[in-house]
């Protein structure tokens, strides 16, 4: 295995299993639905929303046909990503694809799971308010700047 194919593999898991473990410590060890909204900061608040659509709650599924229907997009989206990965030799885009990989599963499984994906982190300052989000949506939307970026860029390292 590739040393690129390696960074990815690590990547994924990290970001899946850190997304996940936060999720459950938050609705089991700490009790967020029962206990409610906790203040980190003037401008960070630890809050649950349960995210029935995508990215910034677009798209809102209120059957199981539609939850189902975003389960099964969410992995046929991280497989096509992963063979992406897989052939990719460029570290950053590996490490960019691998970063949306896991935001992906961990979204995934918080549908099937849940019915709904686990959204908890919340910045405001002020009447400005920003979309309630989790460790995955960060990794998604850090890996799809990184792709972009690789994009723009022109290529130094040597392709085989």
């Amino acid at each position: 295995m590739t040393s690129a194919r390696r960074l990815g593999l690590a990547t994924v898991l990290i970001v899946f299993i850190a997304d996940q473990l936060l999720k459950c410590w938050l609705l089991y060890g700490v009790g967020l639905a029962e206990n409610g909204p906790y203040d980190l900061a003037s401008f960070l608040t630890i809050v649950l929303a349960w995210n029935r659509g995508i990215s910034y709650g677009l798209f809102q599924q209120g059957t199981d046909l539609g939850r189902w229907f975003l389960v099964v997009i969410s992995f046929v989206a991280a497989v096509w990503l992963w063979r992406w990965m897989w052939r990719e030799p460029r570290r950053f885009s590996v490490f960019s694809l691998a970063l949306i990989i896991g935001g992906a599963l961990g979204n995934g499984v918080d549908r099937a799971v849940y019915g709904a994906v686990v959204d908890f982190v919340h910045f405001h300052w002020g009447s400005f308010s920003w979309y309630i989000f989790n460790i995955a949506d960060v990794a998604i939307v850090v890996g799809v700047l990184g792709l972009l970026y690789e994009s723009f860029r022109p290529s130094t390292e040597k392709t085989v």
